[in-house]
């Protein structure tokens, strides 16, 4: 069975009416990253970064997949698929996929200030004395600005072994996220699906670039892949 590897962003997300974290002036709904998705914002007011992460994981609750995301389902009965992800929602796993990496973490969890291993499921607020077994602070199990990405060596071994590479609603301008383009063979067939691709074909041979929303774009393309 052939391997299929999926890397999604915001853009898949948007179409079932989660709104994206960052805005087109480079706020996060209004906050300057520094003080909402870092250690140091998160050590200055820890509150704040709370109450921020509470109101996205509200909204997450009450959103639904679209038919990007149930499309990608399908594609399990043909190929091996693995989905890697740079969103913090859980709509890919919600509509049934079944091997989803999420590169920056997850809304639906929680973590201690004390450790990166010890992960809560949480759908609830998460309030300033809320505490680990431990009794350490927890916060959102979110990789934030200046941390590290425990899973990028996980997502660059899938991500070698892809037969075929689609790409969905991303600009592929996030790194170390973006770089995972680079691990696929010269010739393994990539498709890149967004209304504003921000990638040049010219760069890439192998390349198909499909500009179309995902929710347009990716039936169609696994329809393709599907009956090949």
């Amino acid at each position: 069975m052939k391997n299929i590897v999926v890397l999604t962003g915001a853009g898949i997300s948007a179409e079932s009416g989660l709104k994206t974290f960052r805005d087109s002036n480079g706020l996060w709904e209004g906050h300057d990253v520094m003080e909402v998705a870092t250690p140091e914002g998160f050590q200055k007011n820890p509150e704040l970064v709370l109450e921020f992460y509470n109101q996205r994981r509200r909204q997450l609750l009450t959103v639904e997949p679209n038919a990007a995301h149930k499309a990608l389902v399908d594609l399990e009965a043909n190929f091996n698929v693995h989905i890697i992800t740079q969103n913090v929602d859980d709509l890919h796993e919600r509509a049934g996929s079944s091997q989803v990496l999420h590169l920056h973490g997850e809304l639906l969890k929680a973590r201690s200030i004390n450790s990166t291993t010890e992960i809560l499921d949480q759908k609830n607020d998460i309030l300033l004395g809320d505490t680990c077994k431990n009794g350490y602070q927890l916060r959102p199990h979110i990789v934030w600005f200046g941390e590290a990405v425990p899973l990028l060596e996980d997502a660059i071994s899938i991500t070698e072994k892809a037969d075929y590479l689609i790409i969905i609603g991303t600009s592929m301008q996030v790194y170390p996220a973006a770089s995972l383009i680079d691990f696929v063979d010269s010739t393994t067939p990539i498709y890149f699906i967004d209304p504003k691709p921000a990638i040049s074909k010219s760069k890439k041979n192998n390349l198909t670039i499909i500009a179309k929303t995902a929710v347009k774009g990716t039936p169609n393309l696994v329809a393709s892949l599907i009956g090949k």
